[in-house]
């Protein structure tokens, strides 16, 4: 047997409580041995990963690809590329393609191209509804037969109640999980970002926290009622964090992420009419901010990219008619190690919230332990990465961090134990 030997890293992995520099050996995919050589084959590559991190490889559990359909804002390929910069070894696709991922043809041709790329792993999350319309309710278990990881109407709003129920009923028939967005359309309508003085300040549209909690109340209610497995994607208040704790202390077992970006920035950041800062959910308070913050390093949230590439031209319009989004594979490492650099967030809670618990969340068996596929990220956390325009793996340049230098970056990325950067 021959091995892949990797040696002096800092082996991290929250959920076998592992913190400490080691040597890994991969064999045929799998890790064979961690801190001791297998008694038998032969090395057929050393890596000395002194002074790095070796980690499992990031679980994203929402990305919004722009293939099949948008291919002026990015491909399957450019954006594996981006998100494996980052470290991330699975991404769980959104629906909002086009044609819309509701039928297995679409999404037999995502798994095509993603496996072409030869990136990142593309989980599929099939659309719950046809078109995404909201109103008849798609070929659940047909999706779910044909790979789809979990169904989602991503930002679309159902009809009414009444189809969410059914959604729900279908899917706790057949064991299909129901990734879920919080949005009262009536009450978001028009808005562009967070209500609040900042809003009141530009003269701009606001979107009140109630228009997420108070779809999040009704899909909770529901929830219980037909025994569905939910996840909350892209929780954005400190209200909802309360909720659902207490909807778990009442027994319900549901999960929830935030985005990245809803960690790091709040609607402050919009004060310049800046279009990049233009997404959804929106950026929220900062005492929304440091709830999530304090959400993650407790376990409660798993963190997603929410990453949305588009073209130039996408946000070249004033503030409220700028397509929402945000790229952010490119940038998430660095991004999420600036939390940790300033004491906000824990190393152990970030590796946790972008690994652990999106494999949990997705019933993925990962980590770093003997026996289990070799899907992690080599990360280097005092080497710098440039953030040019040019230099982003992206096809989608609505980064933040256009122009910045910051630290952390991904040395190799590993799915299945073979090298895809």
């Amino acid at each position: 047997m021959r091995y892949l030997h990797i040696e002096n890293a800092r082996l991290i992995d929250p959920a076998r409580q592992l913190d400490s520099v080691s040597d890994i050996y991969i064999a045929e995919g799998r890790i064979a041995a961690i801190g001791h050589k297998p008694s038998c084959g032969e090395i057929e590559q050393s890596l000395n990963a002194a002074g790095q991190w070796l980690v499992p490889g990031f679980i994203d559990l929402g990305a919004h690809l722009p293939e099949p359909g948008f291919t002026q804002k990015g491909s399957i390929a450019s954006e594996t590329r981006a998100a494996c910069a980052s470290g991330f070894t699975h991404i769980c696709s959104l629906p909002d393609t086009k044609p819309v991922a509701d039928s297995s043809a679409v999404i037999q041709q995502i798994q095509e191209k993603a496996a072409k790329a030869g990136y990142a792993s593309v989980l599929p999350l099939g659309a719950a509804t046809q078109g995404l319309a909201g109103e008849q309710l798609a070929n659940m278990v047909g999706l779910h037969d044909a790979g789809c990881v979990a169904l989602t109407n991503a930002r679309q709003p159902f009809k009414d109640n009444y189809v969410l129920r059914r959604v729900m009923e279908y899917a706790a028939t057949y064991g299909i999980p129901l990734f879920l967005q919080a949005e009262d359309v009536s009450l978001a309508e028009g808005g562009c970002m967070h209500e609040g003085p900042v809003a009141t300040r530009m003269g701009l549209s606001g979107i009140p926290g109630t228009a997420e909690t108070t779809a999040l109340a009704q899909i909770l209610l529901l929830a219980e009622q037909t025994g569905v497995r939910i996840h909350i994607s892209q929780v954005s208040t400190a209200r909802s964090v309360a909720m659902l704790r207490q909807a778990r202390h009442e027994g319900l077992a549901v999960t929830a992420d935030t985005p990245l970006a809803n960690l790091v920035y709040t609607d402050a950041a919009v004060a310049g009419f800046n279009s990049l800062y233009n997404v959804q959910p929106p950026l929220r308070s900062e005492a929304d901010r440091e709830a999530l913050l304090n959400a993650v390093n407790t376990g409660e949230l798993a963190i997603s990219s929410n990453h949305r590439p588009h073209e130039i031209a996408a946000k070249k319009a004033p503030f409220a008619d700028a397509e929402a989004g945000m790229s952010l594979f490119d940038a998430f490492l660095p991004l999420a190690l600036q939390l940790v650099g300033k004491g906000e967030l824990q190393l152990s809670a970030l590796i946790a919230a972008v690994s652990n618990q999106p494999a949990g969340v997705l019933g993925l068996d990962h980590g770093l332990k003997e026996g289990a596929w070799f899907s992690a990220a080599l990360i280097d956390p005092a080497a710098e990465r440039s953030f040019s325009a040019q230099d982003l793996y992206s096809k989608g340049k609505n980064s933040p961090l256009n122009g910045d230098t910051l630290k952390g970056s991904v040395s190799a990325v590993f799915v299945d134990g073979r090298q895809v950067f």
